[in-house]
């Protein structure tokens, strides 16, 4: 038996990096997966990958698209049970405060909280009609931290998505739906490495506050959405999970 026999999953940001592990994941628990995201080549290529899944193209700052996204689940499906909000971007014109243009903070905003905020929006009510599900927004570290390495719109938007994740736990909680922030460390994602390819230096610095000395791969992060996912975290709810190999409990690390 899989830990996610008969659920039904949403991914977005399904077609590449942790999203696409989950999805691979998440199908080989039992679960029957929609693949979402922007990407329709790769993200079809990440469907064909998993046991049970298709692929749905979304744009997750468009409230008709996200919507459509959910009904072609239940179409598919039959309904819905867990929402994994993953979709996200780190441009590389999110820099200090005092860099970032007004239309990158926009940018970045716009698809790393509003998407969580529309994903739930017109989620929620799909796992209500089962009952309850699991809801797994995508926060980050940097939402409990401060760098001087800044990427100042991206850590703002995950500090959103840590806090609406807060309060739709506690809203939803004695309807079922449990509401957790995944809280991931810096991830070895072609999303972060394209960041690190020119500046070896840039990795370097940040390496040496990692406790474990290494950036963590993306199916760990997938393995702790699968526990989020599961009835295994039946009583987890309004968590702010950290899946960071120490780094927000670290002061001094290891030489």
């Amino acid at each position: 038996m899989g830990r996610l026999d008969g659920k039904v999953a949403v991914i977005t940001g399904a077609a590449g990096g942790i999203g696409r592990e989950a999805a691979v994941l998440f199908s080989e628990e039992g679960a029957s997966v929609c693949v979402a995201d922007v990407s329709a080549e790769a993200g079809e290529e990440a469907a064909a990958a998993c046991r049970e899944a298709f692929f749905q193209q979304v744009d997750v700052t468009d409230p008709a698209s996200v919507d459509a996204m959910y009904a072609a689940a239940v179409e598919r499906y039959g309904g819905v049970d867990v929402l994994y909000n993953n979709a996200g971007i780190m441009p590389a014109d999110d820099a200090s405060v005092l860099e970032t243009e007004p239309a990158a903070w926009d940018r970045v905003l716009d698809v790393n909280a509003k998407g969580v905020y529309l994903c739930c929006r017109h989620g929620i009510p799909r796992l209500l009609e089962r009952g309850g599900g699991s809801v797994i927004n995508v926060a980050s570290f940097v939402a409990l931290v401060g760098a001087a390495t800044s990427q100042i719109a991206y850590t703002a938007s995950k500090g959103a998505v840590l806090s609406l994740s807060r309060e739709l736990a506690v809203e939803f909680a004695r309807q079922g739906v449990r509401v957790n922030a995944l809280c991931p460390g810096p991830v070895e994602t072609p999303l972060l490495m394209r960041l690190f390819e020119d500046d070896p230096a840039a990795y370097e610095r940040r390496r040496v506050h990692l406790p474990m000395g290494r950036l963590a791969k993306a199916r760990e992060i997938a393995l702790g959405a699968l526990f989020l996912a599961s009835d295994e975290s039946s009583y987890v709810n309004g968590s702010t999970f950290l899946v960071d190999g120490g780094l927000t409990a670290a002061y001094v690390t290891p030489e």
